[in-house]
């Protein structure tokens, strides 16, 4: 009988809601999720809803917790506005406007068709990059309007960043039920997922055909969910761009959680804390200043990230769902300074930038001067970030029944010569302005090409949500990826399909990586 009543109640709310839609156009009419009734705004046709809570705010004890549920609300809670981003230092892109920050900050955000009676459309989560350390779900950028339009609800999620969001700790792990710590930003990632599974069929959406996309720090997230035992049975499909968690652990020891505890117990030090509870007392800004760097990172821990994401793909233990993933052409033209490359300190150039490298890495791009040295920096730092991981996760993948779509951005976007973006070409970033289809966010010269490679890659994204499968009528056809030198598309002007690009590299960096692991775990 209450059960009832309540529901009548809140017929009662989203009736009184739509008589005042007579008055209040731009407002979106009421949906019931199971935490309390949101309203949100009907823009271009779209209804897009803003600052969603999923999840406690993570502050005081809650801080270096796992996220806790959201306490129901009575009424109808706006939802017209972003929330804060998670607290973080400087912006995930060059010329962004760095946004209000706050620690409770795990709302999400919503771009939806209407609805229609009997229909439920493909969602696409997108998980926004940064290096864990900043970035935004309300990036303008990232907004879904476009792929909305194609069909797509679109949800932008927000998860804790920097040492909020991945602190291991000896104490954290003593106090955890599960005898572990760090993390926090992936458990974040993992109960929007769960909220989504939850609540998306009222907005419209199809929780049998969720798509997990992330860029950069996100497309690592997403090699880490497709092998995280707590994400299992939450998304269907995955889109991961120039980014995953795929190198030898043997160069990249502070991904172990020993090693994770040893540096966040070094890093509480370093604020001059002697106990967690003291930490969870500091202001959260304090907590991003100089240190953060080497806490801020995904950590092998058995509650979320039990194996690598390489060890579980070989071990055959990840989610076995359609992936459509790459690179750009020219990933470091936005991230390395090549005017301050010289062959004379090439060598210490890498180390201060990725660490000591083995020598037969830095010997398969020719330094012997400037010119030879900037082109080197250039190639090596791509490969080295996004190449490799991209192609070695492709190949590992195919062992699946579910197909490998592979891709590589080569097109040049007419970044102005006297901005912030000259130089860059088909860098890191570069494709987000065509896949999100917004090139009218940015007042540069785009062509007839630009708008076409827009719509096909908007195209293929939105298809391969829709379906596991990029291709469409009107679209050049993509095929799967398969066999070791499978070919990928060739996304520019014209989108062609062509083999994986700098092969040979890739080929060097794959025998240097397996004598590192050892002969048990080559790769095809």
């Amino acid at each position: 009988m209450k059960k009832m009543a309540g529901r009548w109640c809140v017929a009662l709310l989203l009736s009184a809601w739509s008589c005042v839609q007579t008055t209040q156009a731009a407002q979106a009419a009421p949906v019931m999720t199971g935490d309390g009734a949101v309203a949100g705004r009907r823009e271009a046709g779209l209804d897009v809803y803003r600052g969603i809570p999923f999840a406690l705010p993570p502050v005081g004890r809650w801080r270096w917790r796992a996220p806790q549920p959201v306490p129901a609300w009575r009424g109808v809670r706006d939802a017209g506005s972003f929330a804060p981003a998670c607290m973080q230092e400087g912006v995930s892109m060059p010329g962004e406007t760095p946004p209000a920050v706050s620690e409770d900050c795990l709302y999400l955000n919503l771009w939806a068709p209407p609805r229609r009676a009997g229909k439920r459309l493909p969602v696409i989560v997108w998980i926004h990059g940064g290096g864990y350390a900043n970035g935004s779900a309300s990036m303008p950028l990232y907004h879904g309007d476009r792929l909305a339009r194609r069909g797509v609800l679109v949800v932008t999620i927000a998860y804790r960043l920097g040492a909020l969001g991945f602190l291991a700790h000896p104490a954290l792990s003593a106090e955890s039920t599960r005898h572990t710590s760090g993390n926090y930003g992936l458990m974040d990632q993992i109960a929007a997922l769960e909220w989504v599974r939850r609540n998306i069929a009222a907005f419209g959406g199809d929780p049998g055909r969720v798509t997990i996309a992330g860029q950069s720090a996100g497309a690592m997230a997403v090699s880490a969910l497709m092998v995280s035992p707590r994400a299992r049975g939450l998304f269907q499909r995955a889109i991961a761009q120039s980014g995953g968690i795929f190198e030898p652990l043997q160069l990249a020891p502070g991904y172990l959680l020993a090693n994770a505890e040893r540096d966040g117990a070094s890093y509480m030090a370093s604020l001059g804390a002697d106990t967690v509870e003291a930490m969870r007392g500091l202001p959260a800004a304090r907590l991003m200043g100089a240190g953060a760097g080497a806490v801020t990172h995904p950590v092998i821990e058995p509650y979320v990230l039990p194996l690598s994401p390489y060890e579980a793909y070989v071990q055959g233990r990840y989610r076995d769902v359609p992936l459509l993933l790459g690179s750009n052409a020219e990933e470091a033209r936005a991230l390395v300074d090549v005017k301050a490359v010289r062959a004379d300190t090439f060598e210490a150039g890498i180390a201060a930038s990725v660490g000591a490298l083995p020598p037969a890495l830095l010997a398969a791009y020719p330094h012997a001067t400037d010119d030879e040295a900037r082109e080197g920096r250039l190639a090596l730092e791509r490969d080295l970030r996004f190449g490799w991981d991209m192609w070695a996760w492709a190949r590992l993948a195919q062992a699946g029944r579910a197909p490998v779509y592979y891709y590589s951005f080569g097109h040049r976007p007419p970044f102005p010569g006297d901005s912030f973006h000259a130089g860059w070409g088909a860098s890191h970033y570069a494709e987000l302005w065509y896949m999100f289809d917004h090139l009218g966010q940015a007042p540069w010269a785009w062509r007839g090409a630009d708008r076409k490679l827009a719509a096909q890659m908007s195209g293929y994204w939105a298809n391969f949500a829709a379906t596991g499968d990029p291709n469409g009528r009107g679209l050049p056809r993509w095929p799967a990826f398969r066999g070791a030198d499978g070919k990928v598309q060739l996304l520019g002007d014209p989108v062609a399909t062509g083999p994986v690009p700098a092969i040979d590299h890739l080929r060097v960096f794959d025998a240097v990586y397996s004598g590192l692991r050892g002969k048990a775990f080559g790769l095809p």
